[in-house]
């Protein structure tokens, strides 16, 4: 099975419009459209927010809240779309289509910084090896208070 991280955006919707079929539910403009944003779009989104984006990026669109939530919810137990936590916040949606990175989440704003670093990398695997574990997967969420809520 191909690695979704090098799957492009053609390849991705047919693995969609796959998952869909399995499910028993229609391909519909809406759910792509879900889809095509996350793709399209760094950021890292709520569903409210992904909703708000998707009624002013497409107005003419018919599209609701319930699709938005049922659409990521498909999507990410799927793995085509990973999620943080923000605890009473909700969660934040983005695409898993991208190669491994950590986030740095600010507590007050819950901007989200994806980072890459070398040498915490190796450092897992040092430690993993340590404790008799083989890493095969982590996820790194380190949270603060950003240099803009810093300053207020």
């Amino acid at each position: 099975m191909t690695s979704i991280v090098s799957l492009s955006y053609k390849e991705l919707l047919a693995t969609f419009k796959h998952i869909l079929k399995q499910n028993k539910l229609k391909f519909t403009n809406q759910r792509e459209i879900v889809l095509y944003t996350l793709y399209t779009n760094t950021q890292h989104f709520t569903s409210e927010d992904l909703y708000l984006l998707i009624k002013k990026e497409y107005p003419q669109l018919s599209i609701g809240i319930a699709t938005v939530y049922r659409t990521l919810t498909l999507l990410e137990e799927n793995d085509i779309v990973s999620s943080i936590s923000l605890g009473v916040q909700g969660k934040k949606y983005e695409i898993a289509n991208k190669p491994h990175h950590d986030h740095i989440i600010c507590e007050i704003c819950h901007t989200i910084v994806e980072f890459e670093n070398k040498e915490i990398e190796e450092l897992q695997d040092v430690i993993a090896k340590e404790n008799g574990f083989k890493l095969t997967n982590h996820l790194m969420q380190l949270y603060g208070v950003c240099k803009v809520c810093q300053e207020k």
